[in-house]
């Protein structure tokens, strides 16, 4: 039987011994190959500065981020003693939120540009002043893990420049990742930025930002990004990375867009490893991480009741591409080869999050229905356990730009449940539903490849492993779910129809 000795000679000799046998051959594979690693998220309670309606200096500042630093380390050490790799914190983890330009100065540093080969740990006078990076680059190689984190990076600019600001000096929400071995590897700006977001500037232009690594190529983006071709799809389309890190302070909206819900669904839409780590906020409904793969959630957390931190850590495959869980989907074929189902049901129509939707009620216990608005056509079959009579659920069907907090272009298919049984709460928030499904399928003539599968059950809750998507597009759950419905949704994104857009491909 083969070992592994103490020194590198004596084990070239084991493997001589008995490199012809298969259990040797076995044990090369399964230790120098393997396919699969640990990844860890936190979501991070923030504790905001005491000060924020003014400035303060630079040690009050690095006072305020160091309670944050505190609470983000021990996380750290956790995760690596479990044996993760990497682990991603969220935005606005470090300093929180609630400032303008002048009250967030002193929270900043200058971010190097990775490419000059710092690691801040052992070189922290290097690039001046920058105590957070320091102290960031240590958790790291202290702990042998990598670690994600959303900073604030600063850059002077003068009259050269026509888009310098008044001030002098641009200033950018920044993600950066340290290897682990405390080496700055990455630096992010984020480019869409959110409303409010007055503080920061945004670059020039979309950076595209992508680390390799012996378990995988990742790139990083943040928060309202994901929304976007640019950098988000384009660092998968075009760069290949294997698995996004995604800090992010999100907010939660229902039915689409609670952070658990959009974002497992962007990674099986991708075809990637989505690690996203959300501030915890419950008065700002801030809550929702995971560690999502393309075939479904490995570990997710939302929790809007306590105030508490909490660290997951799952195990994901390297090139999730190359796993016989992924599938390239067509997501129009099924669609495409179907008739609008005449019903009797009445046509109407509902508001979600300020968009207007066209509705079809669901009458009966089991039906095939469809709805349409311009060029989609949603097609639903299904069969309910049993009909409730208190409870209402529509299939509704958008094709339009929506307008409210940013722009971007939709088709969007979707199975909700209505706040009543009145039909004008349809598209209303709802977090709890007793009807159970027994089987549903869902489709869409898409007039996009970027279409992603959201599943939501009742009290705010994903279905891992409760459904599927097929290679022709169907959205589908042969067996129920464990828990009641509260949406079935195909979100569809239409990058080239948004307006006032880079579109770099």
């Amino acid at each position: 039987m083969c070992q592994w000795s103490v020194t590198r000679v004596k084990s070239i000799m084991a493997l001589h011994a008995c490199f012809n046998t298969f259990f040797c051959l076995f044990f090369i594979y399964r230790f120098t190959s393997a396919d699969t690693y640990l990844a860890a998220v936190y979501e991070h309670a923030v504790k905001l500065p005491s000060v924020q309606d003014r400035p303060v200096s630079q040690e009050e500042a690095l006072s305020a981020m160091n309670l944050n630093l505190n609470v983000l380390e021990d996380a750290v050490k956790q995760a690596a003693k479990k044996g993760a790799r990497i682990i991603v914190t969220p935005e606005d983890g470090i300093y929180g939120w609630s400032f303008n330009r002048d009250t967030i100065f002193p929270y900043l540093e200058n971010i190097p540009d990775p490419n000059i080969n710092w690691t801040p740990c052992t070189e922290p006078d290097r690039f001046g002043r920058a105590p957070v990076q320091v102290r960031l680059s240590c958790i790291a190689k202290n702990n042998s893990i990598y670690v994600a984190a959303n900073v604030g990076d600063i850059k002077p600019c003068n009259a050269i420049d026509p888009k310098c600001p008044k001030d002098g000096r641009y200033q950018y929400n920044t993600d950066v990742v340290f290897a682990s071995d405390g080496k700055l590897v990455a630096r992010y700006h984020k480019y869409n930025l959110f409303l409010g977001e007055k503080q920061f500037d945004q670059p020039a232009e979309p950076e595209f930002v992508t680390f390799n690594t012996t378990f995988g190529t990742f790139g990083i983006f943040t928060c309202f990004d994901v929304l976007f071709y640019n950098p988000a799809v384009y660092l998968v389309d075009n760069l290949q990375v294997d698995t996004v890190l995604f800090p992010t302070a999100w907010m939660n909206l229902l039915p689409h867009l609670t952070a658990i819900e959009f974002h497992s669904a962007w990674a099986m839409g991708m075809g990637v490893n989505f690690l996203a780590a959300n501030t915890h906020n419950t008065t700002m409904n801030m809550t929702g991480s995971g560690i999502y793969a393309p075939d479904k959630a490995r570990a997710y957390h939302y929790d809007a009741e306590t105030d508490n931190g909490h660290l997951l850590i799952a195990k994901l495959d390297i090139h999730p591409k190359l796993s016989p869980h992924y599938t390239a989907v067509n997501w129009s074929l099924y669609a495409a080869g179907l008739d609008t189902v005449s019903e009797d049901n009445a046509v109407f129509n509902g508001t979600i999050f300020q968009d207007v939707y066209t509705f079809i009620t669901l009458n009966e216990a089991q039906e095939n229905i469809s709805v349409c608005q311009k060029d989609l056509c949603c097609h639903l079959s299904y069969s309910m356990k049993e009909k409730q009579e208190d409870e209402l659920y529509a299939l509704g069907a958008f094709d339009g730009l929506h307008t409210v907090e940013g722009q971007y272009y939709l088709q969007v298919c979707t199975l909700v449940k209505c706040k009543n049984p009145d039909l004008k709460t349809c598209g209303e928030p709802v977090e709890n539903a007793s009807t159970e499904f027994e089987k549903f399928s869902l489709s869409g003539s898409f007039g996009t490849k970027y279409v992603f599968p959201e599943v939501l059950l009742s009290g705010v809750h994903l279905a891992p492993g409760e459904f599927e998507v097929l290679n022709d597009g169907r959205l589908r759950s042969e067996n129920g779910t464990s828990k009641p419905v509260l949406s079935v949704t195909l979100f569809g994104r239409c990058y080239e129809k948004d307006q006032d857009v880079i579109w770099i491909v």
